[in-house]
Parts: C-alpha cells; structure tokens; sequence
C-alpha cells in the first residue's frame, strides 16, 4: 500500500519548468505510466543473462532513429513594426471579405509579436441614429467577428474564429482587432502561400429576433472622411528580431553559465544505471543525453499596446522535445521477458524564449 501511495505522489508532482532539467522522477513516473503499472515491479537479479531478441533490438534502434529526426509539439528592438495596407475583395450587407498580400511581410529570423487589423467605423447619421433610438432605446452594440478563411488545395472552404468584440453605433473611428492566430495559421500553410484573407461579419447583439438591427448601422468604410483611401483596412505586425531576443543554439561548453548567459541549450547526461529503480529493469540504454535548456532572455523596452494583460516576461523554454526508447524487462509466466517503450518528452530538441504565459498556438489542420 506504501509503494502505491508513492507511486501516485510520483505521478502528482508537478512538471519542472519549460526548460528546467529533468529529474529522475519525471522518468519514473513516465515509464510506470507507459507501462501501466501503479509501482516498480520486483525483479530478481536473473536478468544478467538475458538475451535481447533481433526483432525487439530492431524496434529498440528504429525508434531510436525515429526520435533522432522527430519533434514533438519562439530590428534591433524597433520591436520591429510594419503595416500591410490590404483591401475589400467583397463586400455584401454586414459581411466583408479582406484580403493581404503577406509574401516577404514578415522579416527573416523573426518572431510574430502580434497582429491587429484595424478598420474604420463610419460615423451613423443623425437621423438614423435617432430613429434606432426610438425603435431600441436600450441596445446600442454589435458584434464584430473575425474569422480566417482557409481555401484548400481541393478547392473546398474552411473557417477558423479569430477574434469577436461589441462596437457601438456611437463609435466612429479606426477599431482594433487581434488577428495574431489568422496570421500564425497563414504561416503553416505550405508553399505557395496563398494570400491572407480575413472575413469580417457584424451581427446583431444578442443573437437572434430578440436583438435590435444595431448591426445594421455599422458600416466599414474603404475610403476615409478625407479620401485618398485613407480608410482601407491595415495590418499592423508587430515582430521581434529573434538574433537579439532569440535563443542562441548550443551552449559553448568552454564557457561556464552565468546569470548573463544567453538562453541556449546545454547538454546534461542521466545516469539509468545509478538509479537503484532501475536495476534489473531498464535493459536500454544505459543512459541517454537529454539536455536542458538554461540562461536567460533579453526582455523589451517596452510593453506592447496589444499584449495580454497576465504575461509574464521571457523566459528560456523547451519548445522541442523528442521521445526516449528504452527497454525494459517484465515479468511474463515468471519469467523474463524485454519489451520496447516509448517515453514522450523526454530530450530537449531546441531551447526558444518565450513569454511566461503565452497561449500556446493552435496547429492548422488538414
């Protein structure tokens, strides 16, 4: 009963950080968990003279192979801004369709920030606007969606929500939305890229009959009250320039770690065959490097207008990680018997910087 308590504590303990080192509980825990069992089993010390199978030995090296190439699932501070001046491709009742040219937008060895479109909100004429307050004296918004439209290679239509927010038929003016994951996806697609096309919608608030027409009154314009179209929708991309804010690779191990070292990755070996656990358990491998990610991140000057309230400064994080094979001995018939398992996460592929909180993306499906 001890060793089944110990096993759950095991397993309750929470994950260092993203880039801390692994422990030798986090490896316990992951193979009693691949494995299915609640505790370390009781093996006799016959296993010295155990021989491997070729067909477990050949599942043993291919998935070590695999795990070699495979990943799991980051301007000098001018925290690099740049506008894309995009246009309307389509444009019926309270549905707009926008589209940007994106190719050689965003600069090489950089990282998207954020991304907000903005769009002019017509002013709504008096006499209209005094003839919705007659009609709807308490509802005065509507519902401004974003969402990316995705045209795959056979032709077929897909959407994704971005963003959603209440304007008023009283604003007028440049409003912002956060269009960072549309952008995030249009980086996935595969090349040729197509062009980043953004459908904007306004509808009523709240959904359905019991809503007013608000939405009716909320007009995006394509020229601005001065002309010159001055009022087109932009994209305003906010990137940082991964050389300065970046990880640097590899830790030079000629140089030892210190509180001013740039965040890089740096190997760290784990001994399976000095962990009494392991003993007459763990076949192979001995040991394995599995690295870890240390140093720190240069932070920026200055907030951005857009971030999200509850991130944290950057930090030096495993963004790459791959699997460990290893073989282990069970007991079957009362006898021996080696079996290959696969445990996730276990070396640190590439160290990146990223910020303490940051949502992680959503990847594009097929």
């Amino acid at each position: 009963m001890r060793a089944l308590w110990l096993c759950w504590a095991l397993w309750a303990l929470p994950l260092a950080g993203p880039g801390a080192a692994l422990t030798e509980q986090q490896i316990l825990g992951s193979l009693l968990q691949q494995l299915h069992l609640s505790e370390v089993p009781a093996l006799k010390a016959d296993v010295d003279g155990l021989v491997i199978p070729a067909h477990v030995r050949a599942q043993y090296v291919a998935l070590l192979q695999r795990s070699h190439g495979a990943r799991s699932r980051g301007k000098r501070f001018s925290q690099n801004f740049r506008e894309v001046v995009g246009r309307f491709l389509l444009s019926e009742a309270s549905t707009h369709l926008l589209v940007f040219d994106m190719e050689q937008r965003l600069p090489p060895h950089s990282e998207l920030v954020q991304a907000v479109l903005r769009l002019f909100q017509e002013p709504v004429p008096k006499a209209a606007l005094r003839r919705h307050e007659r009609l709807f004296p308490r509802s005065d918004r509507a519902r401004v969606t974003v969402q990316w439209l995705h045209i795959r290679e056979d032709g077929s239509n897909r959407t994704s929500l971005i963003d959603s927010r209440l304007v008023s038929i009283h604003e007028s003016g440049w409003q912002a939305l956060d269009v960072t994951e549309a952008v995030t996806f249009w980086q996935q697609l595969r090349r040729p890229r197509q062009p980043l096309l953004l459908q904007v919608s306004v509808q009523r608030e709240p959904p359905g009959p019991r809503g007013s027409d608000a939405h009716r009154l909320v007009r995006f314009a394509s020229q601005g009250p001065s002309g010159g179209g001055q009022g087109e929708p932009q994209l305003e991309l906010h990137t940082l320039d991964l050389r300065d804010y970046g990880a640097q690779g590899n830790c030079d191990p000629k140089v030892p770690v210190t509180e001013g070292t740039r965040c890089c990755r740096q190997e760290m070996y784990i001994d399976l065959q000095g962990m009494k656990w392991a003993e007459n358990w763990v076949l192979e491998p001995p040991g394995f490097l599995a690295y870890e990610c240390v140093g720190t991140c240069q932070q920026p000057p200055e907030p951005l207008a857009f971030r999200w309230p509850f991130l944290g400064p950057r930090q030096c994080i495993a963004s790459e990680t791959t699997s460990l094979p290893v073989i282990v001995s069970i007991q079957e018939g009362g006898k021996p018997r080696p079996q290959v398992v696969s445990l996730p996460n276990m070396r640190v592929k590439k160290c990146s910087c990223a910020w303490d909180g940051a949502p992680v993306p959503r990847k594009l499906e097929p």
